[in-house]
């Protein structure tokens, strides 16, 4: 059964390691030992050189002692946002938090210490599982870049948990949301702000009369937009001739997402023209929308799990996303476990020690659950 213990040592460990994205070699060195140590199979695949990183994917497998059992995996990322260089993690009450100016990388260190402790536990047990995997991804904080470089559909998998999203525990994702970026450049023309600006087109105001003019924030019920960084300008006493704009949308539906991209686009172009300036628009669909049905194994198989452990299972729908997209992308039915992770990507980000049990242990009652 689940060791608390190890469980919490586990997760210091993890947490110690500043890890951004691209820069997760060590964390993942460390973590392939670890996992050897178990007695799992271990492997790494090209992810490093293939995103311009230091370190893979890691790949790890307890071979199942049920035949026919569904072949499962669970996941986690190893990135965290920054800062994380310098942590110092105290345990005030039962909660895990940073007291430097760090955050505390809970996001995923959170998920990946239970599912890692989750499987260590079953190896120790011996009770009845299928073949399970441990898919433990770099980059995915930039973009789901490992989980994307990750040749999950070659593994032959039947369905996946992703250890990624906040509370309670004992809930699950099985519906998000589709993902596009923005990026746009403004080309206005240069002139001197106190001899001539009349000879000038401002960039920044451009960007100024289309922010004013475009639907942001809370579009529809499921559906947002947000325009997030502005760049530009080379001196106060110059007309500023080019700004970059950086923006995003997201939706369930897929038809209002490429309304709400289409309306930002128009907004840009109606702007510039109305100046005289020209825009550049790159449009990039970061991420697809997923949907698992309600009906399949793998979400009976949670439900099943939750409840075996006394929680009350919700299914709910994110506009965020993860890993668990891309999965779902390439063909592998992936649901999305709610973790203990509190106030992610901030410097009051932090987890609970009952938490951090209570999501291995329905780790490894899905586990257990799949091979009934």
């Amino acid at each position: 059964m689940i060791q608390e213990d190890r469980l919490v040592r586990l997760f210091l460990d993890l947490l110690a390691f500043d890890a951004p994205p691209l820069h997760e070699r060590q964390v993942v060195a460390w973590t392939r030992s670890y996992l050897e140590g178990i007695g799992l199979q271990v492997s790494e695949d090209d992810a490093g050189s293939r995103l311009g990183g230091n370190a893979n994917n890691l790949i790890a497998r307890l071979p199942g002692n049920k035949p026919g059992a569904p072949k499962i995996f669970l996941s986690a990322h190893f990135d965290t946002v920054e800062p994380t260089a310098g942590l110092v993690v105290e345990e005030i009450d039962g909660v895990f938090l940073s007291t430097s100016d760090t955050i505390l990388g809970a996001d995923d260190k959170g998920g990946m210490a239970p599912a890692i402790e989750a499987v260590h536990a079953l190896f120790e047990s011996g009770e009845p599982h299928g073949d399970v995997y441990l898919l433990l991804s770099v980059a995915e904080e930039i973009g789901l870049l490992g989980a994307d470089a990750l040749a999950i559909e070659t593994l032959d998998l039947d369905y996946g948990y992703v250890l990624d999203t906040g509370p309670p525990v004992g809930s699950f994702v099985t519906r998000t949301a589709t993902h596009d970026k923005l990026e746009v450049k403004i080309n206005g023309r240069p002139a001197h702000a106190g001899k001539d600006p009349e000879n000038g087109i401002n960039a920044i105001s451009v960007a100024a009369r289309a922010i004013d003019r475009m639907r942001l924030g809370r579009i529809g019920p499921e559906t947002t937009a947000n325009i997030g960084i502005i760049e530009g300008g080379t001196a106060v006493n110059v007309v500023c001739s080019e700004v970059r704009l950086y923006g995003e949308a997201r939706s369930t539906d897929v038809a209002m997402l490429d309304d709400q991209i289409g309306h930002m686009i128009a907004t840009f172009e109606e702007a510039a023209e109305h100046f005289g300036a020209t825009v550049e628009v790159l449009h990039d669909r970061h991420y697809s929308a997923f949907e698992v049905a309600s009906d399949s194994p793998a979400v009976r198989v949670a439900l099943d799990a939750s409840r075996s452990l006394g929680f009350e299972p919700k299914l709910k729908t994110t506009l965020g996303g993860s890993d668990a997209n891309v999965y779902n992308a390439k063909g592998v039915p992936t649901l999305v476990v709610a973790t203990g992770m509190q106030d992610i990507h901030t410097h009051d980000e932090k987890i609970s020690r009952k938490d951090l049990v209570d999501t291995a242990r329905l780790a490894y009652a899905l586990i257990i659950e799949a091979a009934k």
